[in-house]
C-alpha cells in the first residue's frame, strides 16, 4: 500500500512558509531602539563582573567572552 505524498508535502510547505515568515529588514527608524543604550551587553560593568562570577564559580571557567565555544579549553 502506497502513502500519499500530499501530507507529507503539505507540512513541508508549512514549515517552508513558517521559516520564511521569521525574516525581516530592521528600517531605520527601527535602529535607534537597537542602538539604545540599555541594548548594550557591556552597559554595566559591575553587573558583568558578577555574572563573569557566577560563572567560574559554577562551571569552573573564566574567560571567553568575546569568543565561541566553552570554558574548557578543549576549543
Amino acid at each position: 500500500m502506497k502513502t500519499p505524498r500530499w501530507p507529507i508535502m503539505m507540512l513541508l510547505g508549512v514549515g517552508v512558509l513558517a521559516g520564511l515568515s521569521g525574516c525581516t529588514t530592521v528600517q531605520p527608524w527601527q535602529r535607534a531602539a537597537l542602538s539604545d543604550y540599555s541594548m548594550r551587553p557591556d552597559r554595566d560593568p559591575l553587573a558583568r563582573g558578577m555574572s563573569e562570577h557566577i560563572l567560574f564559580s559554577r562551571e569552573a571557567a573564566s574567560g571567553g567572552r568575546g569568543v565561541g565555544g566553552s570554558g574548557c579549553g578543549c576549543n
